[in-house]
């Protein structure tokens, strides 16, 4: 198999020419949004746009931002609301390329959130609102205030995981950095963090060991409810995976009187839910 390696400077700088999506790989697939559902979307898009920059974008019920290779969209939350954030979920952080960290970490701070450094001056995690991870990392070669590099999902098992996600969607084998496995999908890469039970072991002085953690949620329900990814032919997308045996939850649906899009849902073997968007490179 071949692997394409991928630093952040270069997956920063190829997401920053696009102020929509990126142009789609050879099976139509490109990286479209984050789906956030909370009390008061406007407010969201508010804080965002603070943070990380880019352009309201609203389109009938959804409230955006538009960033270099990716969409945040928020949406009402309906009844009790969600159940959760993105850390506990198979969803587990988002990732932007940052031109200044330090302007960027000024910035979140004067928002309220939370900043967790991981690597001085570089690199650190911010908890949006609603406990939704973003993880920033300075490329200060970026043209723009930030752009998209990846999604972090937690797996049981990285290597199906990678699998299903090459075959899915005709990702490439691909690493933002060496040692870190994942599928590159314009214009950014998908990475996975074991988030399965420990192996055999024992505890402390031959005692049994503790028992493993909870599982990762499924997203849906959660206030980041689904990650998604636009697609060239939603319609012969669908039924290439349904060929393929991937059950698809609902759609395709075609919205685009109401918002401007063509979208169906499925939901990846581990529990992320997906968004297959057509229309959103137009917005």
């Amino acid at each position: 198999m071949r692997w394409l390696l991928l630093p952040v400077s270069l997956l920063a700088a190829a997401a920053a020419f696009f102020a929509q999506t990126a142009p789609p790989n050879p099976t139509g697939i490109s990286a479209g949004h984050i789906h956030i559902v909370v009390a008061d979307p406007a407010a969201y898009q508010k804080t965002i746009m603070s943070v990380l920059g880019g352009t309201s974008v609203n389109a009938g019920p959804l409230t955006m931002v538009k960033l270099p290779g990716i969409f945040f969209i928020m949406t009402q939350a309906k009844g009790a609301g969600p159940s959760g954030g993105s850390k506990g979920s198979t969803a587990d952080h988002m990732g932007f390329s940052v031109k200044s960290y330090a302007a960027t970490k000024a910035k979140a701070e004067a928002a309220g959130l939370k900043v967790q450094e991981l690597t001085a001056n570089v690199q650190a995690f911010v908890t949006f609102p609603n406990d939704v991870i973003v993880e920033i990392q300075e490329d200060a070669a970026l043209p723009t205030e930030s752009a998209f590099s990846h999604f972090h999902l937690m797996v049981p098992d990285q290597n199906v995981a990678r699998d299903w996600y090459m075959k899915t969607f005709g990702g490439v084998e691909a690493q933002r950095r060496p040692g870190l496995k994942g599928v590159g999908i314009p214009p950014g890469t998908i990475d996975f963090l074991g988030g399965g039970p420990p192996r055999g072991g024992k505890g402390k002085d031959g005692a049994p060991p503790p028992p493993p953690p909870a599982p990762p949620a499924a997203t849906a329900g959660r206030f980041l409810d689904h990650i998604g990814f636009e697609v060239k032919d939603l319609d012969a997308f669908v039924k290439k995976l349904q060929a393929d045996g991937v059950k698809i939850d609902s759609g395709p649906t075609d919205m685009t009187k109401q918002f401007g899009l063509k979208i169906a849902f499925i939901t990846d073997p581990f529990g992320t839910r997906i968004e297959l968007t057509e229309g959103l490179s137009k917005q």
